[in-house]
């Protein structure tokens, strides 16, 4: 089947707290059976709670709190439910979490893998605003990119360019409205095309949502992940890999090979499509890493991802990152 323009078809425990506990160097141990799975799980309803991996993480509020033990996630969105409870609030609270560190570190953002020894911080709603900006240029400088459920959120801004100029937007707002338009629910990939459809030479209006930072946690504005990061997903000794579809499987680390194609496709994605998404650039090599050529490749994506409609260009330029991540030419 020759590759042309094709869309997806649509496929979607304890907790306490521990007053006195210490975050040692921001590492908590996991706990539980490590049973390595070797079933990909894409399009798979989601596990019943007692085959899923038996494992605990700890956790805090990235502006501070006691330190909260989850477990019992298979995804995402169970993942914010289990922190949420922990915590006694509400799970659309959660603005994204990092791993790690309690700062605003989009390098250190949790995708779709959390290392089995890695601290969870959560990230939750703080100061509301609203901004005008003037679209003098084609290109706001925004890289976006969603927390998995539902929250688009501001993940780069380019150094010089129209938004860096405009000091109260900032790395890790959610973009709640766009001209009054409420986004809230929508995909990464579409809140970027809406801001780089919006008219040139006019005014529109951002209403956004800061995370909430403890005193001592402000500090100058920064301008996010850095496309160059080598930085590794996890540092336990294994992974485990959330899916949006299908259960939660624990992993071994990802190898040079995956590392490097997962970073370059997050690269194009960005390139071609404003946003960075270490998940889907994950699930994209996954696919592409045993596929003879383009045509198949895009048809295993079709059948893999939903609601994507991938340039001709963009799956060629993914193709061809698989394919030299795989003979070591970057």
């Amino acid at each position: 089947m020759p590759l042309a323009p094709w869309r997806k078809k649509n496929k979607s425990t304890k907790e306490h707290l521990m007053e006195n506990e210490e975050v040692g160097g921001g590492h908590a141990g996991a706990t539980g059976s490590l049973a390595k799975s070797a079933v990909n799980g894409a399009g798979l309803p989601p596990p019943p709670a007692n085959l899923r991996p038996k494992l605990v993480f700890h956790t805090q509020l990235a502006h501070g709190s006691p330190t909260g033990r989850i477990e019992g996630f298979s995804n995402v969105k169970e993942l914010y439910s289990k922190i949420a409870e922990a915590f006694n609030i509400s799970p659309p609270e959660i603005l994204f979490c990092t791993l790690n560190t309690h700062k605003i570190d989009m390098d250190k953002l949790l995708g779709g893998q959390i290392g089995l020894e890695d601290f969870i911080f959560a990230h939750i709603k703080g100061i509301k605003k609203e901004v005008e900006v003037y679209k003098s240029e084609d290109a706001l400088g925004l890289t976006i990119t969603d927390n998995g459920a539902g929250y688009a959120f501001i993940k780069r801004i380019k150094e010089g360019s129209i938004v860096d100029g405009v000091k109260v937007i900032c790395v890790g707002d959610h973009v709640q409205c766009i001209n009054g338009h409420n986004i809230v629910g929508t995909r990464h990939y579409e809140v970027a095309r809406m801001l780089k459809e919006l008219p040139r030479d006019k005014t529109f209006t951002l209403k956004l949502a800061e995370p909430m930072k403890a005193f001592e946690m402000l500090e100058p504005r920064s301008k996010g992940a850095k496309p160059a990061s080598e930085n590794k997903i996890g540092t336990g000794r294994g992974t485990l890999r959330l899916r949006s579809k299908g259960p939660a499987t624990v992993e071994d680390e990802p190898t040079e090979f995956e590392e490097k194609a997962v970073k370059k496709v997050d690269d194009l994605l960005e390139s071609y499509m404003g946003i960075r998404d270490t998940e889907l650039a994950a699930t994209m090599v996954e696919v592409g890493r045993d596929k003879k050529n383009p045509d198949e490749f895009a048809m295993a994506l079709d059948e893999t991802l939903g609601d994507f409609a991938f340039p001709d260009e963009f799956v060629f330029d993914v193709w061809g990152a698989i394919g030299d991540a795989k003979q070591g030419r970057f």
